[in-house]
């Protein structure tokens, strides 16, 4: 009878693959006759049902929470509160609006993720053939338990984790676990491998049998299997991505400005003993002004159109940030199997001992593939794709089956009197059976000369990513119609079948027009470390800098990061390994991107910033990721960088109109208020200045960009938007000190006269410096703007002056000014307008 503890400090000293046989059943309490019906419904009830159920799945009260907590989030939400009580009912409406828009798609797009570990649980087996009462019994597979038996055949999933009891010729496909396309063939001999994909007697939940039969005894069920982590992986909560990141960053920095500039005023009015109410209200007014209350909208449609543009190039996006997330991507990892390769084993090459092409090796090799009775592997379908031609009157007569032992399979044909047998298998097990070498139709004998050309060739297409399969024959006489192991010998080499999985025919020029936009790539795969090697040369990437996951294993979290940056290639790496990989990546301030198609990629999609899958994917994969490929064209990519930098550039123009332009009037509005003996501007004017100011930005998402904002990856920084911030917000607060001058200088403007003259000023250069700040250039040599940004801007521009100068100025406080202060007033934006683009190239030049 097992008990958890005991069994998880038996298996806890190794690897459950690394324990010996006999050792496990006691371990597990089981035996080779099974469970009994009694203990495995015991076991049941202690363990729990099979299946990687992993939910974390939070409440809409804590996902509101979770978002609300951003300081951004609740800025607007305090400002929305503030307009409303203030009478500002415009604004609270907008902001308002604004705000449940994106909550709500938020948390919508949360959802995706949460049905992950659903599709995960829907992808394995629904029945197994168990061992119960020393009977086979079907059980539904969430009812197996550790100790538990089952029988396996051809087609059948991998139900749970556990070893191998016995196996005749059983093949199991784990591309799906470790990225290898080729079979893994399992023993039940004992196997002290470190790496899950090299152990030869272990299987895993999820993977399947393509070959042979045999017995597994499961050891571990549910939430414990490899599968099980994964699923436990995807339902945890995605880390935050480099969109959320920025804003949370861009939040604190507008909350520090506001809260030093609000509480300044506050106390210099209160100690210039001015009304304490008229005084809080014109503090809180400046509050709601630095607010960009926009910016949630703004970034959702710049977003909603780049995906949108995606679309139209067979990219199907599945959270908007990762548009944002893409464009300041700048390392890409791809796993290899169906990224970058076509995860289809073909025939490259049949060769001689000479490696000389040779069609007698096909020829042989397709006779073999098609008289053998045995379920075919890849291989042998790769060879008969490769030759569709008739069999020539050759006739089977007999077969040796494919055994673990000899690594080879052999048939006996015959055409008229000809008898031949055909041995194909591993190229060592071959040639161990050997005695000489077949070239031009002549036998020579397999000399130390021989042998060693023969291990040049093997070394030089391992070299390359190459899997080889030996071909070699042996007549026999006409009156022998059977075949046995024993004559699998003094057989004669006639070469080598040369097998890869090749690459995408635009796997080169994709990474080529990835890494000229400044991106890095690197590859994370299950597979070996010189097929890793060779696709990543044949992409155009560097292969020298190899890790492999026996020596992840062997490092902590911390050392992993510090050896990262330095590493160009990951093989035989597993799931883990790969979301470890990630977080590294993370944790170098580096925004990552991962692109994979199986379920050993899920937990790294997951992980990373911006996850990436391709149409025929698994479902997993597919679920994890945040935009799915559905053109087999890997360009696409670099077309998707360029709408994600396309619509930064926008989101940062917004920024930087926003903070500049907001602190500079806001900072001069608060040291006027200090000096003049009446307000600059009445709070209802702030308000409805920041208002029409926000409205001309709308047009912002439609905006084109400059080719130098493309180049190169860009994230959030917030030091440089902290310098944009002060320089143009100095130049706009020096003209409007020098505004202040000229109305109470040159016009001695009282009250309501100067606050109509600085509020033309003000909305004038804040709408009108959107086109010095929306490119590096001069505005002359800059894209020209869309038509859209043109006509909000200039609507809002008319909308603000009108209000201010017509009929319905006295609505708001304003009068009627002089001919001759509007024209002064004019001069002063245009003069500004030079100054700022001269401000902005310092501003640029120092970024």
């Amino acid at each position: 009878m097992i008990k958890q503890p005991s069994a998880a400090k038996a298996l806890a000293a190794a690897e459950f693959w690394q324990t010996p046989k006999d050792a496990l059943y006691r371990a597990l309490g089981s035996g080779p006759n099974g469970l009994s019906q009694v203990e495995a419904d015991r076991r049941l009830a202690m363990f729990g049902a099979n299946h990687a159920d992993a939910s974390q799945s939070r409440s809409v009260l804590r996902k509101l929470g979770q978002r609300v907590w951003n300081p951004l989030i609740a800025m607007l939400l305090a400002a929305a509160l503030v307009s409303g009580l203030s009478g500002d009912v415009g604004s609270f409406v907008i902001i308002a609006t604004v705000l449940s828009l994106s909550i709500t798609l938020d948390i919508v797009q949360e959802h995706r993720a949460e049905l992950t570990a659903e599709a995960l649980r829907e992808s394995v087996a629904i029945r197994a053939d168990a061992v119960r009462d020393g009977k086979d019994v079907t059980v539904p597979v969430t009812a197996l338990v550790p100790g538990d038996i089952v029988k396996l055949r051809v087609g059948d999933l991998i139900p749970a984790d556990g070893i191998v009891l016995d196996a005749q010729e059983l093949q199991i496909n784990e591309a799906l676990m470790t990225g290898e396309p080729f079979p893994a063939f399992k023993t039940d001999a004992p196997c002290s491998a470190a790496s899950p994909a090299e152990a030869t007697n272990a299987l895993f939940a999820g993977t399947s049998t393509v070959g042979g039969s045999g017995r597994m005894l499961v050891v571990k069920t549910g939430g414990q299997t490899r599968f099980g982590a994964i699923a436990a992986a995807l339902a945890a909560n995605a880390p935050p991505t480099a969109l959320e990141q920025g804003v949370h960053k861009l939040g604190l920095l507008i909350l520090r400005l506001t809260l030093f500039l609000t509480l300044f005023v506050l106390l210099a009015h209160l100690v210039a003993q001015r009304a304490a109410l008229e005084s809080f209200l014109f503090a809180v007014a400046l509050a709601v002004g630095l607010t960009p209350e926009l910016l949630p909208m703004v970034m959702t449609v710049t977003l909603a159109r780049g995906a949108l543009r995606m679309a139209d190039r067979n990219v199907i996006v599945k959270r908007l940030s990762a548009i944002h997330d893409l464009g300041a991507m700048d390392t890409l990892c791809v796993d290899k199997t169906g990224t970058l390769t076509e995860a289809k084993i073909t025939l490259e090459a049949h060769v001689d001992p000479k490696g000389r092409p040779n069609d007698r090796v096909l020829s042989l090799a397709y006779l073999n593939g098609t008289f053998q009775a045995g379920v075919r592997s890849p291989l042998d379908d790769a060879i008969l794709s490769a030759r569709n031609g008739a069999i020539d009157g050759w006739v089977r007569l007999a077969e040796v089956p494919f055994d673990f032992e000899r690594r080879c399979l052999s048939v006996l044909v015959a055409q008229n009197d000809e008898h031949i047998l055909i041995a194909k298998g591993a190229p060592e097990s071959i040639l161990a059976r050997c005695v000489a070498v077949g070239i031009d139709g002549l036998a020579h004998p397999l000399d130390a000369a021989w042998q060693q050309k023969m291990r040049d060739i093997q070394d030089q297409y391992a070299r390359d990513g190459l899997r080889l399969l030996a071909v070699a024959v042996r007549s026999i006489p006409p009156g022998q119609q059977t075949i046995a192991v024993g004559d699998e010998a003094d057989l004669t080499m006639i070469g080598f079948c040369v097998f890869a999985d090749p690459p995408k025919q635009d796997a080169a020029s994709a990474i080529e027009a990835l890494t000229s936009l400044g991106i890095t790539v690197k590859i994370l795969s299950g597979d070996h470390g010189a097929v890793v090697s060779h696709v990543a040369r044949s992409v155009g990437l560097q292969s020298d800098r190899i890790m492999t996951g026996v020596e992840i294993s062997g490092l902590t979290d911390a050392a992993l990061v510090a050896r990262v940056d330095n590493i160009d290639l990951f093989a035989r790496i597993d799931p883990d390994q790969k979301r470890r990989i990630i977080a590294a990546l993370r944790h170098r301030h580096h925004v990552v991107g991962f692109m994979g198609d199986g379920v050993n990629d899920a937990p790294a999609i997951h992980a990373a910033h911006v996850g990436i899958s391709v149409t025929g994917a698994t479902e997993v994969a597919r679920a994890a990721a945040d935009l799915i490929l559905l053109a087999p064209d890997l360009s696409v990519l670099a077309a998707g960088v360029r709408e994600g930098r396309r619509t930064f550039a926008n989101i940062l123009k917004y920024v930087r109109m926003g903070t500049s332009s907001n602190f500079g009037n806001m900072l001069s509005m608060a040291l006027a208020s200090i000096v003049l003996p009446f307000l600059p501007l009445l709070p209802l004017q702030i308000l409805l200045n920041n208002l029409i100011y926000d409205l001309s930005e709308i047009g912002i998402p439609f905006d084109e960009v400059d080719r130098e904002d493309l180049a190169q990856p860009e994230a959030w920084n917030m030091a440089s938007i902290l310098r944009f911030t002060i320089i143009m917000g100095i130049v706009s607060s020096v003209f409007d000190v020098i505004t202040f001058a000229v109305l109470l200088k040159l016009f001695e403007a009282n009250a309501a006269q100067f606050q109509t003259g600085w509020f033309v000023e003000s909305i004038s250069t804040q709408i009108l410096v959107i086109f010095i700040i929306r490119s590096r250039r001069m505005p002359w040599r800059a894209n020209r703007p869309h038509t859209i940004l043109v006509a909000t801007s200039f609507g809002a521009l008319i909308m603000g002056v009108g209000l201010a100068l017509g009929p319905w100025g006295q609505l708001f406080g304003f009068t009627a000014p002089s001919a001759a202060l509007v024209a002064t007033i004019f001069a002063i934006a245009v003069t500004y307008l030079v100054c700022a683009e001269i401000a902005k190239r310092l501003a640029v030049s120092i970024l």
